[in-house]
């Protein structure tokens, strides 16, 4: 990968370029980490009209229509609760989030394949226990052998993550754009230097 290996797996809507809004969940978490639950500016400002959330912090900046001047929001609080899924669905991205981005042969970082510990010609499936995250050399040198054959190990064996797991990882790889509005509702349980 050319880029920085936490925005390649994302999308960015031109929305999200300027102005985002840190969108948090009723009890003032935000939705996800990992990509960080943020909205364009524009649905902010909808969703604050409907009566769906509430703003908690504003940009300096405003955006103005022919009656009316707004603050354009820089952090909102659904007024309803979403209750976080329990279940962690299976995807390329969540895979690569539980190993960090990281191959678990030889610990780089880029380049991110996946490959089947048990390879598939041998009758290994693709499930969580089975499947690691690879860069494309190792994936290349291990190829349809077996761990001890290839003379490779694995940093942590694979096994399937819970949610929360899941959502704490996704606190490690913070975006490239961070705004000061948005720190104390990101970090406010981290441990605070003396």
């Amino acid at each position: 990968m050319d880029g920085d290996f936490r925005t390649e797996f994302t999308r960015h809507p031109s929305g999200l370029r300027q102005h985002p809004a840190l969108v948090l969940n009723a009890d003032y978490r935000p939705l996800s980490y990992y990509p960080l639950s943020l909205w364009p500016w524009q649905d902010a400002i909808k969703a604050a009209y409907m009566d769906r959330v509430d703003i908690v912090a504003e940009y300096d900046e405003v955006v103005r229509s022919p009656s009316t001047v707004i603050r354009i929001p820089s952090v909102v609080v659904l007024k309803d609760y979403v209750k976080p899924q329990k279940r962690v669905a299976f995807t390329r991205f969540n895979l690569f989030l539980r190993d960090e981005f990281r191959c678990q042969y030889c610990g780089s970082r880029g380049d991110l394949t996946f490959d089947h510990v048990v390879p598939r010609a041998a009758g290994g499936v693709t499930s969580w226990q089975n499947v690691v995250a690879a860069c494309s050399p190792c994936n290349l040198k291990k190829g349809s052998k077996s761990l001890h054959r290839a003379g490779m190990h694995l940093r942590k064996p694979p096994r399937q993550p819970g949610a929360e797991e899941l959502r704490n990882l996704g606190r490690k790889f913070p975006p490239n754009f961070l705004h000061e509005s948005w720190m104390d509702f990101l970090y406010w349980d981290a441990e605070l230097q003396a």
